[in-house]
């Protein structure tokens, strides 16, 4: 029996083979969020897998910025922002269940203008 076969055949949607910079926040009420930074793995409507800096416990919420390769009229770099739960995780990965996403615009990498 081929388990990854069955579990791709369980998925709702596809999944795509990405690579973007990702940023990521756990939310936490009463401790405070705890950032990190990684890489997505792979993407889907429903899902994002993606290496991480830290241990990202399962069943914490989390928001995920993912760094986007297309531009709002094609000048403006995007972000796409992504709310869900951590249904998975080891030590260099971790995958989401997004709840919630939006694209947002995002800020400039270049120098700042001093005046």
């Amino acid at each position: 029996m081929n388990l990854d076969r069955e579990q791709n055949n369980r998925r709702e949607s596809d999944r795509f083979d990405i690579e973007r910079e990702a940023r990521f926040k756990i939310l936490n009420r009463k401790s405070g969020d705890e950032t990190g930074t990684g890489k997505t793995i792979n993407l889907s409507s429903n899902g994002v897998l993606l290496s991480t800096d830290r241990r990202v416990v399962p069943g914490k919420n989390i928001e995920v910025s993912i760094s986007w390769p297309a531009q709002l009229n094609s000048t403006i770099p995007l972000k796409l922002v992504a709310r869900g739960r951590v249904v998975r995780s080891d030590d260099g990965s971790a995958a989401v269940e997004i709840q919630h996403s939006e694209f947002r615009t995002q800020a400039s990498q270049g120098p700042k203008d001093p005046q």
